[in-house]
C-alpha cells in the first residue's frame, strides 16, 4: 500500500541557528525551491526506493527515527535512516503508515513497561535538561515557503541593522570625537591671535629709454623679479633673526598665557621659531596687479603692527640695497673707461707742453716761417741792388762811388742772407732742429685732440650709464598700512571644525575602502 509523503517539518531551531551566514541563507533559498518542487509534485508522486531520491523527499527527523526502529523491527540492517526508509519500501512496508505506527507505539510501550520494571529507581535523583526537538506543526508547502522568505528578510534586517550600528560605532570612534576634540580646542583652549594687513608694492623710476625693457616700465612685469626676491626674504631666516634682534620674537610667544599648541618651549630652536614664524606670517604676491600683501598675526594688535612696521622696513632696505648692486655694476664700467680717458688725455697734455718747453717757443712754424720771410725778403734787396749795379755799369764814365756803394751794399746783403740760411740750416736739420720740434708738436696736438674726443665719449657714456641706473631705481610704496585689529582674527573656529570633520572622514574613508578592497583580494 502507497501513501502520499508527508511534507517535511522545519528544523527552526537548527534555522535560527544557522541563518547569520550567507552560505545558511543560500541553503534556504535552495530548500525553499526544492520544497516547491517537491510540493507540487508530492500528489503524483510514487514512494521512491531510490536513496537520492529518498533524500530529496525533504522527510523530517521524526520520520527519519520511525523509519529506523521500524527497519530493526523487521531486522533489516539499515546503514542509515534514509537507507531504512529504502530497505522498508524495497520489502512492500510504508514506514509512514499509521497502522504500522500504531504497532511500533505499542511495542514502544510493552519494552519500555517491561524495563521500568527492571530499573530500580533510586531517589533523590538529578533531572537533567534535554533541549527540546519537538517538530514544528505540519505547514503547507506555500506557507512554509513564506515563512521561511520572511525568516530570510528579519536576518537580513537584523544584520543591516547590526551592520549599522557597527559602521555608527566606527564613524564615533574615529571622525565624530576626534572632531569634537578639535572644536572643543578652538572653541575653548585656543589663544585668540590679531592680524595686522599690509600691502606694498615695488615701482621702477619714470623715463624708460627706447629699448625693450622700455615697454615694460611702469608695468607689473617689470619689477616681478624684484617683487618675488622681496617676498622670498621676507619668508627667510634672516628676517626672523632680525626680528629676534630687534624686538624679540620668540620672547613674545613663550609667555604662559599662550596655549601649549601655539607656545614656544622656554629652549625652543631656531628651526621650531622659523616653524611658528612660517605660521604667523602670511605673505603673497598677485603677479596680475604686482602687489605683494602681507598679514602678521601675534597675540597683541600693537605687536602684530609693530612687527609687520618692522618688516616693511627691512624690505625697504633689500629694495635699496638691491638697487645700490645693480647701478654700482653699471657704473663701475663706465667709471673706468671715463678714468682712463681722462688720464690719457692728461698725459697727452703734458708731452704737449713738454716739447714746446724744450725749444723754448710756443709755435715753432711761425719761427720758420719768419725766417724764410726775411730770406726771401734779402734775395728780393739783393736782385734789385745787382740790378742796380748792372744799370750804373752800363754808364761810359760810371759813377765810382755810386758802384762801390751798391757793391758794397750786395756784399752786405749777401752777409746777412748767410747767416740766415745758416740759421735756416741750423734750425731745419739735427735732432732738435726746429722742424722736428714742429713735427713733435703737432702729432702730440693730434694726440691731444684725439685723447679730448675719447673723453668726451667716455663721458658721454658715464652719462648715458648713470641716467640708465636711475631710470632702473626701485621704490617700495605702502599702499595699506597695518592696523591694529579689535577683533581677534585666528583661530576661525567654525571654519576649522568643520575642515576638521572633512579632514577626518576622509582619512576613515580611504582607510574603509583600502580595507574592503584588500578583503575582496584576499577572500578571491
Amino acid at each position: 500500500m502507497t501513501t502520499k509523503p508527508k511534507a517535511r517539518k522545519y528544523n527552526w531551531r537548527r534555522k535560527r541557528q544557522n541563518a547569520g551566514t550567507p552560505d545558511a541563507r543560500a541553503d534556504a533559498i535552495s530548500r525553499i525551491r526544492k520544497a516547491t518542487q517537491t510540493a507540487n509534485s508530492a500528489t503524483d508522486a510514487q514512494p521512491a526506493t531510490d536513496l537520492d531520491a529518498v533524500k530529496r523527499e525533504g522527510l523530517t527527523g521524526r520520520q527519519l527515527r520511525v523509519a529506523r526502529r521500524l527497519a530493526q523491527k523487521n531486522g533489516l540492517a539499515a546503514t542509515s535512516d534514509y537507507d531504512a526508509v529504502r530497505l522498508l519500501r524495497e520489502k512492500g512496508i510504508d514506514p509512514f503508515e499509521r497502522a504500522n505506527l500504531l504497532d511500533l507505539a505499542a511495542d514502544n510501550k510493552g519494552s519500555g513497561r517491561q524495563t521500568k520494571d527492571k530499573i530500580t529507581i533510586q531517589l533523590p535523583q538529578t533531572i537533567k535538561e534535554v533541549p527540546q526537538t519537538l517538530p514544528g506543526p505540519e505547514l503547507s508547502p506555500a506557507q512554509r515557503r513564506e515563512f521561511e522568505i520572511s525568516e530570510i528578510q528579519k536576518d537580513i534586517a537584523r544584520r543591516r541593522k547590526r551592520k549599522l550600528l557597527a559602521l555608527f560605532a566606527r564613524l564615533a570612534v574615529f571622525v565624530f570625537l576626534p572632531t569634537f576634540i578639535v572644536g572643543l580646542y578652538f572653541y575653548r583652549y585656543a589663544t585668540p591671535m590679531y592680524a595686522s594687513d599690509s600691502a606694498f608694492s615695488i615701482l621702477q623710476a619714470d623715463g624708460a629709454g627706447a629699448s625693450f625693457g622700455g615697454f615694460l616700465a611702469g608695468t607689473q612685469y617689470a619689477t616681478a623679479q624684484d617683487s618675488v626676491a622681496t617676498q622670498e626674504f621676507l619668508e627667510s631666516k634672516d628676517a626672523l633673526i632680525r626680528l629676534e634682534r630687534d624686538i624679540g620674537f620668540a620672547e613674545i610667544f613663550k609667555q604662559e598665557w599662550i596655549d601649549p599648541i601655539q607656545r614656544l618651549s622656554p629652549d625652543a630652536t631656531l628651526e621650531e621659531t622659523y616653524k611658528l614664524f612660517t605660521r604667523m606670517i602670511t605673505i603673497g604676491y598677485d603677479p596680475s596687479d604686482g602687489i605683494i600683501r602681507m598679514e602678521v598675526a601675534a597675540p597683541n594688535p600693537d605687536i602684530a603692527v609693530e612687527i609687520s612696521d618692522r618688516l616693511l622696513s627691512y624690505a625697504e632696505d633689500t629694495i635699496n640695497g638691491l638697487t645700490e648692486l645693480k647701478r654700482e655694476d653699471q657704473m663701475r664700467e663706465a667709471l673706468t673707461s671715463f678714468e682712463l680717458a681722462q688720464e690719457e688725455r692728461r698725459e697727452a697734455q703734458e708731452a704737449l707742453i713738454e716739447l714746446q718747453l724744450q725749444g723754448a717757443l710756443l709755435d715753432p712754424e711761425n719761427v720758420i716761417a719768419g725766417l724764410r720771410g726775411r730770406i726771401n725778403l734779402l734775395e728780393t734787396e739783393i736782385q734789385e741792388k745787382e740790378l742796380q749795379l748792372a744799370a750804373l755799369l752800363d754808364n761810359l764814365r760810371p759813377n765810382k762811388a755810386k758802384v762801390d756803394g751798391v757793391r758794397a751794399d750786395i756784399a752786405r746783403l749777401n752777409s746777412v742772407l748767410a747767416e740766415l740760411n745758416a740759421e735756416m740750416l741750423d734750425v731745419s736739420e739735427g735732432e732738435n732742429s726746429l722742424a722736428r720740434l714742429s713735427v713733435r708738436i703737432q702729432m702730440a696736438q693730434a694726440d691731444l685732440v684725439a685723447r679730448d674726443m675719447m673723453l668726451q665719449t667716455a663721458m658721454q657714456q658715464m652719462e648715458t650709464t648713470r641716467s640708465e641706473a636711475n631710470r632702473k631705481v626701485r621704490y617700495l610704496t605702502v599702499s595699506v598700512n597695518p592696523v591694529p585689529s579689535q577683533e581677534p582674527s585666528y583661530p576661525r573656529k567654525f571654519e576649522n571644525t568643520i575642515l576638521a570633520f572633512l579632514l577626518f572622514a576622509g582619512i576613515y574613508l580611504m582607510i574603509s575602502l583600502t580595507a574592503s578592497v584588500l578583503r575582496e583580494q584576499v577572500s578571491s
